[in-house]
């Protein structure tokens, strides 16, 4: 067993303070000063996994962690200790590949299932994102029957842009984000456009795989019948607005170009067609403005070219049980920026940018919030990682 020790001290895990919806910190400020409106401690669950990628919550408030390699993890959220969950499937861990997130059935534990999203390889080499489930067995740390529920097409030769996040909704349909695979022919033939394949797409499915009556491209015979959404370039934050029931999704731009936003059936996003981001090489454009093409949907929020951006990791909404000050805000893993984002939403809108544990150096690849307590729960991205939680003091 791979024990894993819990530190809640709040004396050594470090505290701070934040602002509310109103206030706090702009774009880039940092945070972390002297912001009146509500003060948190940050303790560390447990340590020593090996990319963790994403977080879930049994009903008894344990923790299910992926690490990127390949291991499922049970945590015992008050003394941190982590047990290894067997029957995962096998994964390709190259590149930005490997397990990637999970999500309980939502009538867990009437229901057993858990599902995994993770990269895996065909015969030839070639990879792509499987979207899978087994029947948990907690007490005996064990996946039962894993299948495989879809694999999103084609199998291509690039271990990057996965997407790989996953959300049910209220009806229990299944949201799939998959990356464009880095593709780089930024124009109208790019597959984040093309309607025949399932890259750089949101996918729609029911809780067993199959595909739902009313998807927007069923009728359509040159669209796979599972796309939800299209016009995405890497999504990897997926969550549903407790209160609307809305899928919101945080996507990453090229240089900068990052974006969060609201999905609605059968709309198209703009990758590379329309955006707010340039290229890496040459630092031009990409595409035209959202506001110039009637025919795509612009972002929530957007960090444009010349922003410095916010590669965004998983998303959660603040419902304000722990922190009522930040009741509906939508928080937001930062990678390369080094920070946890905050953001007020009022409607479809998402603004008042504020960036928190900026003094951590941590690249946050996703954060959750725990249904019995409203904590936050954060993973950093590094091969010897935390995984930590915010508390109100």
């Amino acid at each position: 067993m791979d024990r894993r020790r819990f530190l809640s001290i709040a004396g050594l895990a470090g505290t701070g303070t934040l602002a509310g919806c109103a206030g706090g910190a702009p774009a880039g400020d940092g945070g972390g000063g002297d912001l009146s409106a509500g003060a948190y401690a940050v303790e560390t669950v447990a340590t020593g996994f090996e990319h963790p990628w994403a977080i879930d919550f049994l009903p008894d408030g344990d923790l299910l962690v992926t690490e990127r390699a390949g291991r499922l993890d049970l945590v015992d959220r008050e003394s941190g200790d982590v047990r290894t969950v067997e029957g995962t499937p096998s994964v390709d861990a190259r590149g930005q590949g490997g397990l990637l997130d999970v999500a309980l059935h939502p009538e867990f534990p009437e229901s057993k299932w858990a599902y995994l999203t993770y990269s895996a390889a065909n015969a030839d080499g070639d990879t792509t994102t499987h979207l899978g489930r087994g029947r948990l067995d907690p007490e005996a740390a064990r996946l039962d029957g894993f299948e495989v529920l879809h694999a999103a097409e084609p199998f291509v030769d690039s271990t990057g842009h996965y997407g790989s996040r996953v959300a049910f909704d209220a009806d229990e349909r299944l949201y799939v984000t998959v990356g464009d695979r880095q593709f780089k022919d930024f124009g109208p033939d790019h597959v984040a456009q093309d309607l025949g394949v399932e890259l750089g797409k949101t996918l729609r499915l029911t809780a067993d795989g199959s595909v739902p009556e009313d998807n927007p491209f069923v009728d359509d015979p040159d669209a796979r019948d599972a796309i939800f959404s299209y016009g995405h370039r890497n999504a990897q934050g997926l969550t549903v607005h407790p209160e609307t029931g809305a899928i919101w999704e945080s996507e990453y731009g090229e240089r900068d170009g990052d974006e969060i936003n609201v999905l609605r059936a059968g709309a198209n996003y703009g990758w590379p067609v329309a955006d707010g981001g340039c290229t890496y090489d040459s630092g031009d454009p990409i595409g035209v403005s959202h506001d110039d093409r009637e025919d795509v949907t612009a972002p929530a929020h957007s960090w444009p070219c010349g922003s410095g951006g916010f590669p965004p990791g998983g998303v959660t909404f603040c419902t304000g049980t722990a922190f009522p000050d930040w009741e509906g805000d939508l928080f937001v893993g930062g990678l390369a920026a080094q920070a946890l984002g905050r953001l007020a939403v009022e409607g479809s809108e998402a603004t008042d940018e504020e960036r928190l544990l900026t003094d951590r150096e941590w690249r946050i690849r996703t954060v959750a919030e725990a249904p019995d307590t409203g904590h936050l729960y954060v993973a950093v991205d590094s091969g010897d990682a935390p995984v930590a939680r915010l508390t109100p003091t």
